[in-house]
């Protein structure tokens, strides 16, 4: 068993070491890896987003050994070697520690242990599906990026301190949209032909409002610096939700992401604002229906494979598991039960036909024997 000491070491070593590889984001690509694991591991601090990226860069959805087998019915493949992520340890206070500490909460993070997980693709069971499945879908039809557009839109006017507005394209110089923060106000340019680009437009102003604003703190860094931090909140937002992103050019950051302070401070409110925006757009998308499964295709199950037949029960199991709406669930419920009845339906045939070919095989009692009932 390691010593403490050895322990201390073991830990800063794996800090050390994600530190290591942010400081090596100096060029686009590997500035994009990074904000993939942004858009994946949105939820999580910018800590444990920093040691996922460094471990496994390529990480989509991790979870510890047991919730793997428990939640997801997955087993983590033999020999593979965990992410470690922190884990807050939390103590419940003493009388005294609360004293001391000036708090009346009962408990208290008092510390942080380095707990390993493991990423889908080190494990092999039963498929996982997410809401992000069918977003990526739906939003593949234009008309759902134009919908989310305008419900985003309104949702700022509505909602916020922050004035959205179209002029058409000619009138503003050569830009898709910009941001005027004297005015609190983003004009995006309304004859813009590519639905998504509108909407990338759009995350783009939003994020150089939230970071670069009047009151912000990064407002006079160098314009570079500024348009790399909007560009990046935008590649987040729009991967969250499955659009293509593959022509985005981030810059280059090098100016910035040599200095260890900076870029810290940098990511961290690419990762707020990102936080921000992912939440603002789940929350839209489920208000326009895009978070719902798609219906099942209309077929007869009789003419279902034994392979396809056991497939489709076993998504349905997993959509009942991780859908949040009951009328929703209601719906794969009945469906789960029309393929559970087929299921039986074919094993009750297929052992009445196994007696008949074999009658000297005795059958069990329809009825069982009373005597042993106690």
């Amino acid at each position: 068993m390691p010593s403490k000491v050895e322990t201390e070491k073991w830990k800063r070593q794996l800090v050390e070491n994600a530190e290591k590889e942010i400081l090596k984001l100096t060029d686009s690509e590997k500035f994009k890896s990074y904000l993939d694991t942004v858009a994946k591991f949105h939820r999580y601090s910018q800590r444990n987003i920093d040691l996922i990226y460094s471990q496994n860069p390529s990480a989509s959805q991790v979870a510890g050994f047991k919730k793997w087998q428990n939640d997801f019915k997955r087993s983590v493949n033999k020999g593979e070697k965990g992410i470690r992520i922190a884990a807050p340890i939390i103590k419940k206070l003493t009388p005294e520690d609360q004293k001391r500490l000036d708090t009346t909460e009962e408990k208290a993070i008092v510390g942080y242990r380095y707990i390993p997980v493991f990423d889908i693709s080190q494990t092999s069971g039963e498929p996982v599906l997410s809401a992000k499945d069918f977003v990526k879908e739906n939003l593949a039809d234009h008309k759902n990026v134009t919908n989310l557009y305008n419900e985003l839109k309104n949702y700022l006017n509505n909602n916020t301190d922050i004035k959205v507005s179209e002029k058409r394209l000619s009138g503003l110089g050569g830009a898709k949209g910009y941001f005027q923060p004297n005015t609190n106000e983003i004009v995006i340019g309304s004859d813009e032909p590519d639905n998504a680009l509108k909407l990338q437009t759009l995350y783009h102003e939003y994020a150089h409002s939230q970071l670069h604003g009047l009151t912000s703190e990064f407002k006079d860094r160098p314009r570079e610096y500024q348009e790399t931090q909007a560009e990046a909140v935008a590649y987040v937002a729009m991967k969250n939700i499955g659009i293509d992103t593959s022509n985005y050019s981030l810059g280059y950051v090098a100016t910035w992401a040599k200095d260890k302070t900076v870029i810290h401070s940098a990511l961290s409110e690419i990762q707020q604002v990102s936080n921000k925006v992912i939440e603002l757009s789940d929350g839209l998308t489920k208000q326009l229906g895009l978070q719902e499964a798609p219906k099942e295709p209309e077929h007869d199950l009789k003419k279902l494979s034994a392979h396809d037949l056991n497939k489709s029960y076993q998504s349905l199991q997993q959509q009942i598991q991780q859908t949040a709406s009951p009328q929703q669930k209601a719906q794969l419920k009945n469906q789960l039960n029309d393929v559970h009845q087929e299921i039986s339906d074919r094993t009750q045939k297929q052992l009445k036909a196994f007696a008949k070919q074999n009658p000297e095989i005795k059958q069990p009692d329809s009825e069982p024997d009373q005597s042993l009932k106690r």
